[in-house]
């Protein structure tokens, strides 16, 4: 058997007087004022190569641990007395485990087993004195202000963005990464027309707004403009389904996503050409939109531009260029020759095309991360959302700081703000959509609990002011879009 060498046997006893000393500090009983000083003494007769500075720097690192444990150590003794109290609180109540055994000798052979349920117990017992409470806020949000009236199922992938036409008959419009944008009776929620003129996905949709024409950006670098005729078909009865029992929230698999393996909207009639694509972009063209008028379309696009067409001659009038980072979003506003791009790059910019010889631009930083929308209201205001769980209301008379600030817990994607009540519908990334005021104040959450809502991320939202069945239109990754009415006088009366 090899024999130690010299400087490991000199090690080895070093590291056993160090243990050896380390518990004789341990063991003593001195007060925290004098430990320092008497640990410092103990090792004073060691042979110790450490500079003294650093030594006393050591113990009284190592004094501050000890301190530290002890105070654990005090807190675990209140809590396990805290623990004793409730048990003979529930003993006495008659909701022990296990009965009397409690107060016998079987306590300690127990100790820990009925801690444990004990703590499972208690857990029980609050979630049921509260859910009283819980259940009842929801049903009334979500049965009497919320409720969820259609789903509409048929596209094989997630939904970018959803819309709804501007003249009769009133359509809904769903954009989606199948490279499919389709048009739905919002009453049956049955499929009207299928546009597969895309090659890449279909990342929004909007309507034109005097004819029964659609707008289209797509991943394949252009945006379309087609033609479609629809003709609704009758209402049929549906069943409420916001009498479905059960309001807890449940979380969702994927197993648990619709089996949408056959596609409904196949026999759909099919639009397969566009009567103009613009093409000017040398990248994913994530967003578009009419201005006032539609004579002329803006696209936002992921090679950090935006363009302004000419949607009769399909020309390029303008590219707005300045952004940094990948464009996210485009809106114009309703009345006004104005038009607001978001991006990557934590910032919006307004475009003012209102003076056909001057087009000016204003970049404005409220942000700390993507700024996945900004979109205008009717008034002289501007939302805009972002990923860094805030949307903030702006003043366009007045842009150097927000009027309003709403902090979320996750992330925004595409606002939407409704033209009558300014309300704004936020889609968040956790499957929520909240729904708020102009000065931040919270309305509502719409119902997400026993297969009512969305399973995956929300991410887009459109309010329809004037149909009576579904005001407010909601999709996301889950394949579906969803139509909500909202009872908008009890929604404020709630406020």
């Amino acid at each position: 058997m090899p024999t130690e060498s010299g400087s490991w046997s000199a090690a080895r006893q070093t590291k056993q007087k160090r243990k050896s000393n380390s518990l004789t500090l341990k063991r003593t009983n001195s007060s925290e004022q004098d430990r320092p000083g008497l640990q410092r003494d103990l090792l004073e007769g060691q042979d110790s190569k450490l500079p003294s500075s650093v030594r006393n720097t050591l113990m009284d690192l190592f004094g501050q641990i000890e301190r530290e444990f002890e105070n654990l150590y005090i807190e675990n003794l209140e809590l396990r007395r805290e623990i004793d109290t409730l048990n003979e609180r529930l003993a006495v109540e008659g909701q022990t485990i296990d009965g009397a055994e409690l107060n016998k000798g079987q306590m300690k052979t127990k100790a820990s087993h009925s801690t444990s349920q004990l703590s499972q117990k208690l857990k029980t017992t609050y979630k049921a004195s509260t859910s009283k409470i819980v259940s009842s806020f929801k049903t009334t949000t979500s049965r009497a202000i919320c409720q969820l009236v259609k789903e509409y199922v048929g596209h094989r992938d997630g939904l970018w963005d959803v819309g709804v036409t501007r003249t009769q008959p009133v359509v809904l419009g769903t954009a989606s990464a199948d490279h499919t944008a389709l048009l739905w009776s919002i009453e049956t929620g049955k499929c009207l027309t299928k546009y597969v003129g895309h090659a890449g996905s279909v990342n929004s949709i909007k309507f034109h707004p005097t004819d029964q024409i659609a707008l289209t950006a797509s991943g394949d670098q252009t945006a379309h403009i087609w033609r479609y005729v629809v003709q609704l078909p009758t209402p049929q009865p549906t069943a409420d389904t916001s009498q479905i029992s059960g309001e807890e929230e449940v979380e969702f698999s994927d197993k648990d996503e619709l089996d949408q393996d056959g596609d409904i909207s196949s026999d759909c009639p099919t639009v397969r050409v566009p009567i103009t694509s613009l093409k000017s972009h040398q990248g994913v063209v994530i967003a578009a939109d009419w201005l006032v008028g539609g004579k002329q379309a803006v696209t936002a696009s992921w090679d950090r531009t935006a363009n302004l067409y000419d949607v009769e001659t399909s020309e390029l009038v303008h590219s707005l260029t300045g952004h940094d980072q990948e464009l996210t979003h485009c809106c114009t506003h309703p009345t006004q020759r104005l038009v607001v791009t978001s991006s990557r790059d934590t910032t919006f910019r307004l475009w003012d095309f209102r003076d056909p010889s001057i087009h000016s631009v204003n970049v404005f930083q409220g942000h700390t991360d993507t700024v996945t929308s900004a979109v205008f209201t009717v008034g002289d205001n501007v939302v805009s959302g972002s990923d860094d769980r805030t949307v903030k209301v702006w003043d366009l008379k007045n842009m150097r700081s927000p009027i309003a600030t709403i902090r979320t817990d996750s992330a925004v994607n595409r606002i939407n703000v409704s033209v009558g009540q300014r309300i704004i519908a936020l889609p968040h990334d956790n499957r929520q959509v909240r729904l708020f005021d102009m000065s931040g104040v919270r309305l509502a959450r719409l119902p997400r609990s026993n297969r009512q809502g969305h399973r995956r991320m929300v991410c887009c939202t459109v309010w329809s002011e004037d149909h009576p069945t579904c005001n407010l239109f909601s999709c996301g990754f889950d394949r579906q879009a969803i139509g909500w009415n909202i009872n908008i006088p009890a929604l404020l009366q709630e406020k």
